[in-house]
């Protein structure tokens, strides 16, 4: 069928995503002038194909698909710019040549798809339940040679095995040189432009002799289907008809097979009813690492020999060098002009027609990068991958929730872009705090455009930043989320109250109600604080409600900051604080050490929630969500817990540590206190384990090591209780020392090694007859006026003055008269 007469159908065998196919068909095409053009694809979508025309329409995009009771169920047929059928579907379009897709419909496929999912699901199952075989005991399909492969489950690829019968060790390679490096001119006409089709489809036919359907089940299927649709075209615009599909179906569209046999492959097959509609694509998707299956491996490097047909080496190179230049490389027209140069002569020696990506990557390194990989991997993602997404015009069908989003997007100026990047806002400006609300309630509904990042210019709760990248993936996300409402508002409200009813734990809810408050939900907070007093008043496990705590304080303080009303957030916080305050203690009492592991986290989760409500303002006593509990009160409350907490015995050592070390934080411990807290868990009597655990807690992770750096009181105790463990017992705590200690900088250690080297007295050196100042709570003694006289000469070259104390002349000034002492109080 795939000769140069019109006599038959015209079979275009391509390579989705081939800018060499699509060259080739564009010449058969315009060759043959076919009454009608045929394309694989879902015939469901047959209504959409004139949008292929609007201005608006910029592939790269894809035909998206999905079970309409079920729009997680979808499929993707994507179309970049030089793909074949995208160049068919163009060409007939421009012509008004009638164009039809011809697969087997999405209803079918998707419906497959859906029913071998659950059959792998239930074979899973299956195997896990399934015993062990005895031993000795063989299988029943077992092969009685052992070596023979089993090629039954096997997809064998058509491209790698032409190109290793033609002696290449990479497909991609063997494509390029004998396809996309074919001359323009070699298909220009006539019967010349139907003969690469004519080789293809011979070399396929081969392989379908020896492979069968090749491990593509489905694919008999589909041929069947795309058989009948043929049928039909040729009854209603006779022969002259060109079919534009994978080059793998040639040979069993060609073949001769009655209307009786095919539709008997079709009878049966399962059916859903299926939506169809453009989406925006992006060549990062279409890279072969994206998981779509027919993807290529270099999808900007293939665009732009499509779209450079003339001198595509040279003005490669010329991207190559425009790129190293704005990422300030130093890249000259030399650069260009030598890596050219040694582009064609690597593909010379190599035996190559032109140089390809491979030649150009190995001149590019060693030209413009100087040996050095970084350069290669910058061009990789952005020109040989790229961040291309293409467009789609309103025009295109779309579930009412996608047409919201998009009026958002444009109202907010928020591009959906498919490169990475980073956005500041600023929540006291209102189309920053908008853009906030959409991408909070986004990410409620399960559309992850933007993932919240730290900030790196500032700590406010005012400001926001954002990691924004738009995925293909996301359209089917906004399909699904459909099901909640028409627009995003109403729709991540309906989520929400869905969400509180269903929760299972109470950290769940706060952590709902946070989201609820940056989203800015009002209908969707009372079902949340309704959920939120019914599961707080019934959870009586301490570690939860503390752990729900910290989530329900953010909520309060970033509702005032969002100009939202929290006040009966604030009412739960303190009801909730103040359970924590009656049944910590006992929670923490006869834990053993896993058990105080876990109890810890709920314990700094409390110590911070309870420093933020310090810092909001005061509800008055009689408003409708005032407990009668002022929250600087709780920073009190809050302290005589910690106190218990420290001097109970039955509490842990780690837990009893980590109190004391919270109170010492927040200066509620006086002098000497904790010294002496200390010393009565690190004294003889005390289990060694114990006081290694209790040594944990007080002076665990990073910022430990430095409060023993400044008080050698703690430091001479940890010392002496160290040295006077006991044999037997220093292998039991030496875990929890090396755990406590190698949490610490390597600074600090250095610093505490020498420190316990010299002994505690060597590093306080007082001038002789110099009072020593005293020292601060939790610090180590006054100034040492010696090592702060050290740094005075860079001191005053900093300042300006001169070894005597005086300051530089000035013409308008008088001198000043020289101090009697320096900069540290030491006479000079």
């Amino acid at each position: 069928m795939t000769t140069g007469t019109t006599a038959e159908p015209v079979l275009l065998g391509v390579r989705h995503h081939g800018p060499g196919s699509a060259r080739a068909v564009r010449a058969a095409l315009e060759a043959t002038a076919p009454a009608a053009v045929l394309i694989e694809g879902p015939p469901e979508a047959d209504a959409l194909l004139p949008l292929a025309l609007h201005a608006d329409m910029r592939p790269p995009v894809a035909l998206l698909a999905h079970i309409v009771d079920d729009p997680g169920r979808a499929a993707f047929w994507p179309l970049a710019e030089f793909s074949p059928e995208w160049v068919a579907l163009r060409w007939a379009l421009e012509r008004e040549v009638p164009v039809r897709f011809i697969d087997l419909p999405a209803a079918h496929s998707l419906a497959m798809a859906a029913e071998e999912a659950e059959g792998e699901r239930e074979a899973e199952g299956e195997r896990e339940a399934e015993p062990a075989e005895a031993p000795g005991r063989a299988s029943a399909d077992t092969s009685d040679a052992p070596d023979a492969p089993d090629t039954s489950d096997v997809r064998i690829d058509p491209i790698g095995v032409l190109a290793e019968t033609a002696g290449y060790d990479d497909p991609e390679r063997w494509w390029e040189d004998v396809v996309e490096h074919r001359g323009a001119a070699s298909g220009a006409a006539g019967a010349d432009a139907l003969a690469p089709f004519a080789a293809l489809a011979e070399a396929m036919g081969a392989l379908r002799e020896a492979y069968g359907d090749g491990g593509h089940d489905r694919d008999l299927v589909r041929e069947a289907h795309m058989r009948l649709r043929l049928r039909e075209a040729r009854r209603e615009f006779g022969e002259n008809v060109a079919v534009v599909c994978g080059a793998w179906h040639v040979p069993a569209l060609a073949r001769r097979s009655t209307v009786t046999a095919d539709r008997r492959l079709l009878k049966g097959l399962p059916k859903a009813k299926a939506a169809l509609t453009w989406v925006p694509w992006t060549h990062r998707r279409l890279s072969r690492r994206s998981g779509y299956g027919a993807g290529i491996a270099s999808p900007g490097w293939y665009g732009h020999l499509f779209a450079s047909p003339d001198r595509p080496l040279e003005r490669w190179m010329t991207k190559v060098a425009g790129l190293l230049r704005d990422e300030d490389y130093a890249t000259s027209s030399a650069h260009v002009i030598e890596a050219v140069r040694l582009a064609e002569g690597l593909a010379t020696v190599r035996g190559r027609p032109l140089a390809g990506l491979t030649e150009a990557d190995d001149a590019i390194r060693a030209v413009m990068g100087d040996g050095s990989d970084a350069p290669s991997a910058l061009i990789h993602d952005r020109l040989v991958v790229g961040d291309v997404l293409g467009e789609v015009p309103e025009d295109a069908p779309a579930v009412p929730l996608q047409r919201d989003l998009a009026r958002s997007q444009r109202t907010l100026r928020l591009k959906p872009e498919a490169r990475e990047r980073e956005l500041e806002l600023d929540l006291r400006k209102e189309t920053d705090a908008a853009r906030s609300r959409l991408l909070h309630r986004l990410v409620l509904l399960g559309i992850p455009w933007g993932e919240p990042a730290r900030s790196r210019g500032s700590t406010g709760t005012f400001r926001e930043t954002w990691q924004l990248r738009w995925e293909p993936e996301l359209s089917v996300r906004v399909a699904e989320a459909g099901i909640w409402g028409t627009t995003v508002l109403s729709a991540a409200t309906a989520k929400a109250a869905s969400q509180a009813v269903g929760a299972a734990t109470l950290a769940e809810v706060t952590a709902l109600a946070e989201r609820c408050l940056l989203a800015e939900l009002p209908d969707a907070l009372p079902v949340v604080m309704r959920a939120l007093s019914d599961r707080a008043a019934l959870d009586a496990d301490v570690g939860q409600l503390a752990q729900a705590l910290p989530a329900l304080v953010r909520s309060v303080r970033y509702g005032d900051v969002r100009g939202t009303d929290g006040a009966a957030l604030r009412g739960v916080a303190l009801g909730l604080a103040e359970r924590v305050f009656v049944g910590l203690p006992p929670a923490c009492t006869g834990l053993d050490d896993d058990g105080a592991a876990q109890m810890r986290g709920p314990l700094d989760a409390t110590h911070q929630a309870v420093g933020l409500l310090d810092r909001l303002p005061d509800e008055p006593t009689g408003s409708a969500a005032g407990t009668g509990v002022a929250a600087a009160d709780l920073r009190t409350r809050w302290a005589g817990v910690l106190r218990t907490l420290s001097a109970r015995d039955a509490v842990p050592g780690p837990l009893r540590g980590r109190a004391t070390r919270l109170l010492l934080d927040d200066g509620q411990l006086g002098d000497g206190e904790a010294e002496r807290l200390m010393g009565l868990a690190l004294s003889p009597g005390a289990a060694p384990a114990d006081a290694a655990g209790w040594i944990e807690g007080f002076v665990g992770g990073g910022d430990g090591g430095m409060l023993l750096v400044h008080d050698e009181r703690l430091l001479a105790l940890v010392d002496g209780w160290l040295t006077g463990v006991p044999a037997t017992a220093f292998t039991d705590v030496l875990p929890l020392l090396r755990r406590t200690f190698a949490a610490y900088e390597s600074g600090v250690r250095r610093t505490l090694g020498e420190l316990v080297r010299r002994g505690p007295a060597a590093s306080r050196r007082d001038p002789a007859g110099a009072a020593s100042d005293a020292a601060a709570p939790g610090f180590g003694p006054g100034l040492d006026r010696d090592r702060a006289a050290a740094v005075l000469p860079t001191l005053r070259l900093l300042l300006g003055i001169d070894q005597d104390g005086d300051p530089p002349p000035h013409p308008t000034r008088h001198p000043t008269p020289q101090p009697e002492t320096d900069l540290t109080g030491a006479r000079t």
